[in-house]
């Protein structure tokens, strides 16, 4: 598995992820924060399997050539 996810994205998956996640603990009570695992997880790995599909790699974004 190699990492196909830019540090910036990575931040904002995990930051949504623990949004989602949290409502299992505060807010209504509901399923909606099992989504919430799978931008969590994408965003510790490093790794997208979507993106590893279609060949994205967000990584190279934003770096000198």
């Amino acid at each position: 598995m190699k990492k196909n996810i830019h540090s910036v994205e990575r931040v904002i998956r995990i930051v949504v992820g623990l949004a989602l996640v949290s409502m299992a603990f505060v807010g209504p009570a509901n399923l909606w924060f099992l989504l919430g695992i799978i931008p969590l997880m994408t965003g510790l790995l490093g790794w997208c399997p979507p993106y590893a599909m279609f060949g994205i790699n967000t990584c190279r974004l934003g770096e000198k050539k």
